[in-house]
Order: C-alpha cells, then sequence, then structure tokens
C-alpha cells in the first residue's frame, strides 16, 4: 500500500492548510520506543511536543501496557450511563486524592474540549437551579484557548481559530490576562450577572506559551470569591506535572470550583477527560426525578475502561518513579539550554514554565511561515516540533532524559538558525 498516496487520497488532517500538506512529504509514524517516535523508513526522531501535549512517561511503557493488558482481559467498553466499573471508580477516587481541596465528584469524558463545555455547562445549569437566572455571562482571557466545541470557543479568544465562527457562539466577557484591575472591573460591572471565570491558570498554552504574572491566578480566586462567581481552571494542558507541579494551580495554593483535565492523564495512550466539582456544585443538581435536575450531559465511551486503567497505571508511575521529583533538575537543565536560545538574533523571546516552553520568533512575512520551517529542519535533524504560528513550542514527555532533553533543545537551535538564515536569503533576493 502507498501509504502517502492514500493520505493524500483520504485525510483530512486537524489544523492543517491541506493544499500545503500535499506538497510537502509527510512524516508518516510507525512505531515509538521511549520519547522517540519512528516513521516507516524506520528513522528516529525525539518526540518534542509529547505527541501534542499529552505523553508524560514515554511511549510504550510497560507499567501502562501491563494495565491496558490486563483489563482487555475483563472489558473494553461498558456504558457509564446507569451503570458503572471498577477502573472507572478507582479512578475517580484516585484523582479526588491528588486534586485541590474541595474537589470531590468527577465527570467524565473524552476530551479537552468536552471537559470545558461540561464545566461550562455545569456552571450554567448550576446557577439556573439556585433561581439565579441572571447569572449567564462566562468571563474568560484575551487569547484563551479552551477546545474546539461551540462553548469552548465561544470562551476563546484566539481571533486566527475562532472569529469566523462568531455568528454561531455565545457572547463572552473578556480580561486582559495577567491584568487583576480589569478582571475586578468586569466582576463589578457585571454584578449579579457572571457565572463563571474560566482560565488556563499560569501559562496559556495555545496562545504561544503566554506566562501570567506570579499571583494572578491566586488574585482571580479571591475576586470570584467576592463576587461570588465560580472559577472554572482549565488545567487540560498544564495538568500532570508540566509546570513542575501535579496542577498548575498548586503553585499558588488555589483550588477552583471546577477543574478541567485531560491530555496527560492517561499518559497520552488513550482519549479520556474529566470534569471534577466541588460538592457544593454537585448538590446543587440534586433533586427528585421530576424536579428535572439532572445534568443532561454524556458520552458514548464516557470513563471508557480502557482508558480509565491507563491513567491509574499513569498516577502509579507517576509515584513509582517519583516523576515529579526528578523533573526538578530537568526544569533547571531547561532553563539553562534555552540562555544561549533567547540570546539568538533571530528569536525575540522565550517563555517558559516548567517543561512548557515557547520560543517567539523575529517578525518574518506571514508568507515565509517560519516557525513551519523550523519544525521541517528540525525533523531532518531528528527531533518533531511543532510551532503555534511564529513561536516554537517544546513540551517533551516528562520521562526524557537529560541527554535527550540537550540533544532536543539543540536541534532546535540548529533548526532556527537554518530556517531563519534560508528565509532571509529568500526575502532578500525578492527584494
Amino acid at each position: 500500500m502507498d501509504l502517502v498516496a492514500a493520505d493524500r487520497a483520504h485525510l483530512w488532517h486537524p489544523f492543517t492548510q491541506q493544499q500545503g500538506w500535499i506538497e510537502e512529504e509527510p512524516l508518516i509514524v510507525d512505531r515509538a520506543e521511549g520519547t522517540d517516535l519512528i516513521d516507516v523508513q524506520g528513522r528516529r526522531y525525539i518526540d518534542g511536543v509529547s505527541s501534542l501535549w499529552c505523553n508524560v512517561h514515554g511511549h510504550g511503557h510497560p507499567r501502562i501496557d501491563a494495565a491496558l493488558r490486563d483489563q482487555l482481559g475483563r472489558v473494553a467498553h461498558s456504558t457509564m450511563l446507569g451503570l458503572s466499573h471498577r477502573p472507572g471508580i478507582e479512578l475517580a477516587q484516585r484523582l479526588v486524592q491528588l486534586a485541590p481541596p474541595g474537589l470531590t465528584r468527577v465527570f467524565y469524558s473524552d476530551s479537552g474540549s468536552t471537559a470545558t463545555e461540561i464545566a461550562l455547562k455545569m456552571a450554567f445549569q448550576y446557577w439556573r437551579q439556585r433561581g439565579e437566572q441572571e447569572r449567564t455571562k462566562f468571563v474568560s482571557l484575551r487569547m484563551a484557548y479552551h477546545g474546539d466545541t461551540i462553548g469552548s470557543v465561544s470562551v476563546g479568544g484566539i481571533d486566527l481559530f475562532h472569529s469566523l465562527y462568531r455568528p454561531l457562539l455565545f457572547d463572552t466577557l473578556h480580561a486582559e490576562p495577567g491584568d487583576a484591575a480589569e478582571m475586578e472591573r468586569l466582576l463589578s460591572e457585571h454584578e449579579g450577572e457572571a457565572a463563571a471565570v474560566i482560565m488556563e491558570p499560569l501559562v496559556q498554552g495555545a496562545a504561544g506559551m503566554l506566562v501570567h504574572p506570579e499571583g494572578y491566578l491566586r488574585a482571580v480566586r479571591e475576586l470570584c470569591d467576592r463576587h461570588g462567581v465560580l472559577l472554572i481552571l482549565d488545567e487540560v494542558a498544564t495538568g500532570f506535572g508540566r509546570t513542575g507541579r501535579m496542577f498548575a494551580c498548586e503553585h499558588e495554593d488555589v483550588a477552583p470550583d471546577l477543574l478541567c483535565l485531560a491530555k496527560g492523564i492517561t499518559g497520552g495512550y488513550l482519549p479520556l477527560a474529566a470534569t471534577l466539582a466541588s460538592e457544593r456544585i454537585y448538590e446543587g443538581f440534586l433533586g427528585r426525578f421530576d424536579e428535572f435536575r439532572t445534568f443532561f450531559h454524556g458520552h458514548t465511551y464516557t470513563g471508557n475502561p480502557l482508558a480509565c486503567a491507563a491513567a491509574l497505571a499513569t498516577l502509579e508511575v507517576f509515584a513509582e518513579e517519583r516523576t515529579l521529583e526528578l523533573l526538578e533538575r530537568k526544569i533547571e537543565l531547561l532553563e539553562q539550554l534555552l540562555e544561549p536560545v533567547a540570546a539568538h538574533p533571530q528569536v525575540r523571546e522565550v517563555r517558559r514554565r516548567g517543561f512548557m516552553t515557547g520560543i517567539e520568533l523575529a517578525e518574518h512575512p506571514l508568507r515565509a511561515r517560519i516557525g513551519h520551517r523550523v519544525t521541517l529542519e528540525a525533523r531532518r535533524r531528528g527531533a518533531v516540533i511543532r510551532p503555534l504560528g511564529d513561536v516554537v513550542v517544546l513540551m517533551p514527555p516528562l520521562a526524557i532524559s537529560e541527554g535527550e532533553l540537550t540533544r532536543l533543545v539543540a536541534i532546535t537551535a540548529e533548526a532556527i538558525d537554518a530556517a531563519t538564515s534560508a528565509s532571509a536569503a529568500v526575502w532578500a533576493e525578492a527584494a
């Protein structure tokens, strides 16, 4: 089978301009080992973005593989609508133990988008059932990204992704990231109207790794409490060790009312998401059948047993391999490795929190696609990275060795050199 031809004939790739895709040689992954991806020609690449920010302990981890094999011998899927199962129950208990205090209930879904969509619907319905029907507005941050379903897009703030769909969306109040005074103004102006604030804590990933100032998250929590507004934290990207703690909100000792999790929850093995809620919110949905206070939301694969088994094993590996403890040294190493990159004449800024890094390149013409060119140059040198526009993202698996981390940053620096030199030559000639 000609895989390249079949791909070009039948596949439609996410967040990909297909016309450009078919003009380039694709990388087709055949297998993976540890923190390497291996293509159909047998070439190896460091997985520099954790297979889109979700791989944690590396590919083919024996502990997670064994958990999946064991679960396959029991049941691969059973609905949670009116039924339950062991891995779903055990995982919910474990997540509550790990989560910030006050979060006691776990509602499963299958992606970061659905996790945030669920949180929005829970918040909206909670206030309706309390009789506070004026609380219908959501406050989010400019340049926010919370997924691609209609509700999550409504609270997003990246025009490139979201503006086209404006006629489909509900209106949202947008606050400037890091500006507690503006958040205070918005909540004051809409006193009694705001249902919740939704935000990515500490780092806005899809915005290009925008890092919030210290204390901002804590200030937003206090403002929500003052105005009686729920706080939804989207830890889809920041959760499971990416900032150096299990959850980013731990850095400022903040507990949200609703917590959205996905990506690293299964170690990058299977789709699974969870929305954690406080007991106060959960109790707002209790009532007689004829009161219709049920949360009318669910998915066929909600809490899939295989995915829950993978997630349980992932959390066990965190403990057994002291992942977060050993990550501290790697974070320090990454900071040192990025110092010369930040001084590169073609780099405008390096933004980083923990293992989440965004390297913003100097301005180039849009048609140059300089971020994409860096990606291609890195691939030629043995690393898979992905840009957000002209911001090159590095977010390797937490399990990456110090040697491979050093090589990944070196490849990225070489790729920036090669891509920006070639681009400069092309545009100089064109001029």
